[in-house]
């Protein structure tokens, strides 16, 4: 799925998302999600240089803002799958980049837009790999794509990491939210 797909629902989240933004209502988004922040904020979406699909890690940028979202690390390693990946709008700041993908994250004052999945499960990955497998046997010419069983395995490595980065993001997301 595509932020640029022609579907019914998608010009009526970018105006929930330019809605949210205008009146200061923390928007996180994931993955898709963060396609369509960066497109409801004027970025681009578009074919990503390679498609990333498995675990590969992401650098934080040096800055205060990204500090704030994601701690003093310099990296972690955060779960792929996308074959596009969004431009960092206009006013927004790059918080995540990545080998194969630069833009893996940007804030916008309350906001976050995330290429990266931090909302993993061992569940979910394996559900993804058995769903999305013929798209996975596509892609493995792609440097940046896994096959379906190091994925799988992958999790036993990274999930508690990832699991902790996210329970940072969420919990300064949520803070925002206080007093709304």
């Amino acid at each position: 799925m595509s932020a640029n797909d022609d579907l019914p629902w998608i010009p009526a989240v970018l105006r929930l998302i330019r809605d949210a933004v205008s009146r200061d209502v923390p928007v996180l988004g994931h993955c898709l999600g963060g396609q369509l922040m960066a497109k409801a904020l004027g970025g681009v979406v578009g074919p990503a240089p390679v498609t990333e699909i498995g675990w590969g890690p992401v650098a934080i940028v040096p800055s205060p803002l990204a500090r704030t979202w994601f701690g003093v690390g310099s990296e972690f390693m955060a779960f792929h799958w996308h074959g596009e990946t969004f431009s960092v709008p206009a006013g927004a700041e790059r918080v995540l980049t990545g080998r194969w993908c630069d833009n893996q994250g940007f804030a916008l004052g309350p906001h976050l837009a995330l290429q990266c999945h931090v909302e993993m499960t061992a569940e979910l990955i394996r559900s993804w790999c058995d769903e999305g497998r013929a798209q996975i046997e596509r892609s493995l010419g792609s440097p940046a794509v896994q096959k379906p069983e190091d994925i799988v395995a992958g999790a036993d490595l990274w999930l508690a990491g990832l699991r902790a980065t996210a329970g940072r993001i969420y919990a300064t997301w949520a803070s925002r939210l206080v007093g709304l």
